[in-house]
């Protein structure tokens, strides 16, 4: 299908327009989780400490230190972002989404158990 001569230019600016829209929202979703918006959503605590790291995991930034993880809120279900970050980080011992921390059988699912 052929575009009219006179619609090219706003086809232009729509595709220009979206990519502009989602590299802002790709970086919206690496700013630090202590300035997001909602702000700490996450905790996870490991079992082996790990050196200060910021990753990437689910689509949010995780930051950790010694065995503390924090990240601001995502669009995964709570367990599904427990297995990723035990995935990434290694075995939890806790992890809490919002105010609500799992259940030590869910925390063993995340682990791999």
């Amino acid at each position: 299908m052929t575009l009219p001569h006179n619609a090219r230019p706003l086809r232009s600016f729509a595709i220009t327009a979206i990519a502009g829209l989602m590299t802002l929202a790709t970086f919206g979703a690496t700013v630090s989780p202590a300035n997001a918006a909602g702000g700490v959503y996450y905790r996870a605590e490991l079992a082996t400490p790990v050196e200060s790291t910021k990753e990437v995991v689910g689509g949010i930034l995780w930051v950790c230190e010694g065995t503390s993880c924090i990240a601001g809120k995502g669009g995964a279900r709570p367990a599904s972002m427990c297995k990723r970050v035990a995935r990434e980080f290694g075995d939890l011992t806790s992890f809490t989404a919002g105010s609500k921390e799992l259940a030590a059988d869910k925390i063993a699912k995340c682990n791999g158990n």
